[in-house]
C-alpha cells in the first residue's frame, strides 16, 4: 500500500490494526489509533503467524474461526491474526494482533509469511521486510504454493525466492 508493505486491513471501517513494516521496525497499528514500534533488533526466535485464534492448538496456523472468517457468511472478515514472537531487552513473548482482509488468507501463502519471517530472523535480516523492492522481487518470484507442500520443499522455495530476490 502506497509503496509499503503492511500485514492487515488499514481500510477498515472504524479503523482497523494492522503491522507496517518500516525502516526500523515494525510498526503496530491498534484499532485505537495507538502504535507501537518494534525494533528489528528486538525480534529473536522466528515469528509465527496465526489466522484466528490468540493463543491456537500446538502447530495451528490457521484455527476454525480464521477459516470461518474467509467463508462467506456472517464471519467472513471478522477477527483477524496475530503475530507470536519473543523479543529481546526486556525478554518477553509478543502477540501483535492485525485485522483481516474479507478475503480468503490461502494456507499456503499464510505457512510461507511464516516461514519468510522466521528465516530473516534466523539469518539477521528482518530488516528486508521494509525493503519493498526486496520483497517485491521475493514474492513475485514465487511459484504457486500448494498446500501439501513439504517443509523441505518449503525451505527449498523459500531459499530460491530469497536468493533471486537478492539479484
Amino acid at each position: 500500500m502506497d509503496g509499503r508493505w503492511l500485514l492487515g486491513d488499514p481500510g477498515r471501517p472504524g479503523g482497523g490494526a494492522w503491522v507496517e513494516f518500516r525502516e526500523d521496525g515494525m510498526r503496530a497499528h491498534a484499532r485505537d489509533s495507538s502504535t507501537e514500534l518494534i525494533p528489528w533488533s528486538r525480534i529473536m526466535l522466528g515469528m509465527g503467524v496465526v489466522i484466528g485464534a490468540r493463543y491456537p492448538g500446538r502447530s495451528e496456523t490457521v484455527t476454525l474461526l480464521g477459516m470461518a472468517a474467509g467463508l462467506p457468511g456472517p464471519l467472513r472478515g471478522r477477527r483477524g491474526g496475530y503475530l507470536h514472537m519473543t523479543v529481546r531487552h526486556p525478554y518477553e513473548d509478543r502477540q501483535i494482533f492485525f485485522d483481516r482482509h474479507p478475503q480468503w488468507y490461502p494456507l499456503a501463502e499464510v505457512t510461507f509469511l511464516e516461514a519468510l519471517l522466521t528465516h530473516l530472523v534466523a539469518e539477521g535480516e528482518t530488516r528486508r521486510l521494509a525493503d519493498t523492492a526486496w520483497l517485491d522481487r521475493v514474492v513475485t518470484r514465487l511459484p504457486p504454493l500448494k498446500l501439501m507442500t513439504s517443509r523441505a520443499a518449503l525451505r527449498e522455495l523459500l531459499s530460491r525466492a530469497v536468493e533471486e530476490g537478492a539479484g
